[in-house]
């Protein structure tokens, strides 16, 4: 895999798993936590992607093969970043929306 392909890679994986991260979180507030749980295991899978192609880099400038740090690299980095935060924010999240739907159905079951 050439440098570009593999920066893009990154790039589009990342991507993926914020995209589907935030899809996760929106489906669980309509009470769809199964499914949110899917997209939360689809983000987490691209996640793993993003970080082979990562490796893949730093393993090669660990060999000695120059890489060239462009601002293409950088923004690949930062995708990778947001996308991990944004992922293991969404599970918090959703660990809230959980007990928010218990609580509300205890309530519910002690009114009538």
């Amino acid at each position: 895999m050439d440098y570009e392909h593999a920066v893009m890679q990154l790039i589009a994986s990342s991507g993926e798993a914020r995209s589907l991260s935030l899809k996760a979180a929106r489906t669980a507030r309509k009470g769809q936590l199964a499914e949110a749980e899917e997209l939360l295991r689809q983000a987490k899978d691209s996640l793993t992607q993003a970080h082979k192609v990562q490796t893949k880099l730093i393993q090669a400038e660990g060999r000695g093969e120059k890489t060239e740090v462009t601002l293409l690299l950088i923004h690949a980095q930062d995708h990778l970043m947001n996308a991990l935060t944004v992922r293991e924010l969404i599970v918090e999240l959703i660990e809230e929306i959980k007990q928010r739907l218990t609580l509300e159905q205890q309530w519910k079951g002690s009114v009538n």
